[in-house]
């Protein structure tokens, strides 16, 4: 794992995004005029108010409840430890989410200030080894502060497919008159080219978001006492978990598409791991990232915010590696 190929591909991205945005917007504005920047306030103001409200409703959908004060006081030592290796001013606020499969994930807003939230499950199912090594990772978003940068991102995909959505219906409807007809064709032909341009930008931060992903994973992996090892395991256990979870029991988490993107692992994209019988060691751990990635997998992944559990698996070990030859 390279971090700087890590932080030049996150950039990367960022800038394609911008930039289709940008092009698309100005296009539109150049040839019909400055009408369209009516719609910029609104979509900017919507996406800003979900983003101020989006953990009470992230609270209301995964079940979430702050940590009550002394109830699991190896957790928040944990979290107090792990903030201050990651160079956190402040440790964020300890939540647990009453779900039964096991996860994680780092959210907030300017009303609520910086969540950490693990699951019931992750709790009763995690060493707690490896609970801190996926409280890294969380950590490692806020310390990157990609949940913001996610936010910003998500508004551009959504500012080109209002604009092309309003060109093409506005296209159909002229189109119905011989007098614009020729007016409602190039407002059809744009309008189509924006909703490409929409499924692009989807992809590129589907992309951006797996590699926030592996950013997060270098991070919890050093600021965790058990290293990469740890949150390899714990990566292993949960994908297995999920696997053999009934898809009723995995509903609670899954219907709530837009905040899986949260997560430290997503519950539909899973690997079996049931020959290790939980004993997760180096050798374990090879074994299960020497499996190929078949071509319906990675295909899978592609349109996934999340990387392929394999290769993450394989990336951890690589580090391990990095770090152990470098002691």
């Amino acid at each position: 794992m390279q971090l700087w190929k890590l932080r030049l591909n996150m950039i990367t991205t960022m800038m394609m995004v911008i930039a289709i945005t940008t092009g698309f917007v100005a296009l539109i504005l150049f040839m019909i005029g400055v009408d369209m920047l009516m719609l910029l306030p609104i979509i900017i103001g919507l996406n800003l108010f979900q983003w101020l409200i989006g953990p009470y409703i992230i609270d209301a959908a995964y079940r979430v409840r702050p940590l009550n004060q002394g109830e699991l006081p190896w957790l928040e030592e944990s979290v107090r430890m792990l903030a201050e290796k990651s160079g956190l001013k402040n440790p964020p606020k300890i939540m647990v989410s009453e779900i039964p499969l096991p996860n994680a994930f780092a959210y907030g807003s300017p009303l609520t200030g910086p969540r950490v939230a693990v699951t019931r499950g992750l709790l009763n199912s995690l060493s707690v080894s490896e609970v801190e090594a996926v409280l890294g990772h969380e950590l490692g978003h806020l310390k990157h502060r990609d949940v913001q940068i996610m936010m910003f991102l998500s508004v551009l995909p959504a500012l080109v497919y209002w604009v092309a959505s309003s060109l093409y219906y506005s296209g159909m409807f002229s189109s119905r008159s011989s007098r614009d007809r020729g007016d409602g064709g190039i407002l059809l032909l744009i309008g189509m080219l924006g909703m490409m341009m929409y499924y692009v930008l989807t992809l590129l931060i589907m992309g951006f978001s797996r590699s926030r992903e592996y950013y997060a994973d270098y991070h919890g992996s050093t600021v965790s006492p058990g290293g990469p090892l740890s949150l390899a395991s714990a990566l292993v256990k949960i994908s297995d978990i999920n696997a053999r979870t009934p898809k009723n029991v995995k509903a609670s988490m899954t219907s709530y598409s837009s905040f899986r993107a949260l997560l430290i692992a997503d519950p539909e994209s899973t690997v079996g791991a049931r020959a290790f019988r939980g004993i997760y060691d180096v050798r374990a751990l090879e074994e299960f990232a020497s499996r190929e990635v078949s071509p319906a997998e990675s295909l899978v992944e592609v349109l996934s915010t999340h990387p392929n559990v394999v290769k993450r698996v394989r990336s951890l070990l690589e580090l391990h590696k990095q770090l152990y030859e470098a002691a």
